[in-house]
């Protein structure tokens, strides 16, 4: 069965790195849960940073308080790692109370915002009281997106606009 990392290779390329995953669960839930079914606990200090030279992206998915255990969450794993986030935020009935509380979380636990990834429709109210809580930038809009393979990619990546 193929993982996430599989996928993004096939969109990426050979030119692009990926690492292998440090937990690879076979339950699609939250991690407590996935790893539960396979009698395993994820625990923050199981994670590292590689020792690289290059920029490296983290993917978590599910939101900021996800249990990673019974004690500890994606929020803890973040801090320890003392990394920035970048926030990925789509428009539905609710995101914006979403988004607010994952801000005032990252901000409680002083975990720098670096930009953030606006998803789907633009709601541009919604946007500017967003980035202004968040004090950060829009890195990117990205429409919903049909089709994702290595040129759309390539094409929403000349247009964002980095600042770390």
């Amino acid at each position: 069965m193929p993982t996430d990392t599989d996928q993004i290779k096939s969109w990426l390329g050979e030119n692009h790195n990926t690492l292998p995953e440090r937990w690879l669960l076979s339950t699609p839930a939250s991690p407590h849960f996935a790893a539960a079914q396979e009698q395993k606990e994820l625990m923050v200090s199981d994670f590292g940073l590689p020792d690289l030279d290059e920029n490296l992206v983290i993917e978590g998915a599910g939101g900021l308080l996800v249990p990673l255990n019974q004690r500890e969450t994606t929020a803890d794993l973040v801090g320890s790692l003392g990394i920035p986030v970048v926030l990925v935020i789509n428009h539905y009935l609710g995101s914006l109370n979403h988004a607010l509380l994952t801000i005032n979380e990252l901000n409680r636990r002083k975990i720098a915002i670096a930009g953030i990834v606006f998803n789907g429709e633009n709601f541009q109210d919604a946007e500017e009281i967003l980035l202004q809580q968040a004090q950060s930038k829009c890195w990117l809009r990205l429409p919903k997106l049909e089709l994702i393979n290595a040129d759309i990619i390539d094409f929403w990546a000349e247009k964002m606009v980095l600042e770390i």
